[in-house]
C-alpha cells in the first residue's frame, strides 16, 4: 500500500541524549538489516553525515526490532515489546510514540542496554493510485482487509486514507499467517499481496500471493503465486479481471473441444461423415480453441480499451487480503 522508502522526518531524543546520537545509535543496530525502515534509519544518517559505529553480534527479530553489540554496549532499535524484551522500561517513550504515531508515522524505540534514549518517526507515503485500485476492488465485490506489522494508530490511519474498513495491526509474520487462516475460514478463498520478508508466510499460505515486483524482497518474490514486475498498484483490478477471464477461456475451449469430439464421434459410429472428414474436423477444432486462448494476450485494462473501468462480477464469496 504504501511505496517501501520511508522517510525520518523526527526524531525525539530523551535524557538529554541529543538527536544525532539517536540517529546514530538507530543506524548502528539497523545497519546490517534489509527492512525499509533500516534503509530509512541508515539514509537519513547519510544525509547528516553521520557514521554508524562497528557493531557485532547482530540480532534480528522479525518484525519486532534489531539489536546489536557495538563500543561494549547492547544498542537496539524496534517496537516497545522490542523495548521491553531489552529490559528497558518504555512506558515513558511511549507518550511521543502516540503522539507521532497518530499522524500516521511508524515510531521506532532507540536504545542502549537497559535505556530508552530517543524515538524515531518514519513516514511513508501511498502508493499512486492505490485509492482507485481499493475502490475499483470494493467495486468488484472484493473485501480489502490491511494486515501490518505497524502500530495499529499508523495502521487506522492509512487505512482511513484508503478506504479500507477492516485493519489488522501489529502482526508479527506468524500472525499474518493466522489472519490469512481465519479470514479464509470467514469468507473464503483469500488473495494476499505483499513485498516485504514478513509478508511471506502469508503469502505462501493464502489461496493466491502476489508479490510486487520492484521494491518485493527476494523472499517475497519467491514465495508468492503471481509476480507484477512493477509496483503499479492499480493493475490488481485487473489481475483479478485477466484471471477470470482465463477461467471462462478454458472453460469455454473445454465444452467446445468435448462438444465438437461428441458430434464427430457421433456421425462417425453413424456412418455420416468418413473417419477422414472426422480428423479434420477434430483438427480445425483445435485451432479454433487456439485462437480463442490466444485472444487473452490482446487483454488489457479496462481503462485502456474504453477509458472507464469495468465492473468485474465477483464470484460468490471470492475475497481479497492486503
Amino acid at each position: 500500500l504504501t511505496e517501501g522508502r520511508p522517510r525520518v522526518p523526527d526524531g525525539v531524543p530523551r535524557d538529554g541524549v541529543p538527536e544525532d546520537e539517536v540517529l546514530r545509535l538507530a543506524a548502528t543496530a539497523e545497519q546490517l538489516s534489509e527492512h525499509p525502515l533500516a534503509r530509512a534509519v541508515l539514509e537519513a544518517a547519510r544525509e547528516r553525515g553521520i557514521q554508524p559505529l562497528p557493531a557485532g553480534d547482530t540480532q534480528v527479530v522479525p518484525g519486532l526490532g534489531v539489536a546489536a553489540t557495538a563500543a561494549g554496549h547492547r544498542v537496539w532499535a524496534g517496537s516497545a515489546e522490542f523495548a521491553r524484551r531489552q529490559g528497558a522500561a518504555a512506558e515513558a517513550a511511549l507518550q511521543a510514540a502516540e503522539r507521532l504515531g497518530a499522524e500516521g508515522k511508524t515510531v521506532i524505540l532507540v536504545g542502549r542496554d537497559d535505556r530508552v534514549l530517543g524515538v524515531i518517526a518514519a513516514r511513508d507515503r501511498i502508493r499512486p493510485g492505490v485509492r482507485g485500485a481499493v475502490a475499483a476492488l470494493k467495486q468488484a465485490g472484493l473485501i480489502p482487509v490491511m494486515l501490518t506489522g505497524d502500530r495499529a494508530e499508523v495502521a487506522r490511519a492509512i487505512a482511513a486514507e484508503l478506504g479500507i474498513e477492516e485493519v489488522r495491526a501489529e502482526l508479527l509474520p506468524d500472525r499474518k499467517m493466522a489472519a490469512v487462516d481465519e479470514l479464509a475460514a470467514q469468507l473464503g478463498p483469500v488473495a494476499m499481496v505483499g513485498d516485504g520478508v514478513n509478508d511471506a508466510p502469508a503469502l505462501a499460505r493464502a489461496r493466491v500471493g502476489i508479490a510486487m515486483g520492484a521494491a518485493g524482497t527476494d523472499v517475497a518474490l519467491e514465495t508468492a503465486d503471481v509476480v507484477l514486475v512493477s509496483d503499479e498498484v492499480d493493475k490488481l483490478p485487473f489481475v483479478f479481471e485477466l484471471s477470470r477471464r482465463a477461467a471462462r477461456t478454458v472453460w469455454q475451449n473445454l465444452a467446445f473441444a468435448l462438444g465438437v469430439i461428441a458430434v464427430l464421434v457421433t456421425l462417425t459410429l453413424l456412418g455420416r461423415i468418413d473417419l477422414a472428414t472426422g480428423v479434420m474436423g477434430h483438427e480445425g477444432s483445435t485451432v479454433l480453441v487456439m485462437a480463442n486462448g490466444l485472444r487473452l494476450l490482446g487483454a488489457r485494462p479496462a481503462e485502456h480499451r474504453s477509458g472507464r473501468r469495468v465492473r468485474a462480477a465477483a464470484r460468490p464469496r471470492e475475497r481479497e487480503a492486503a
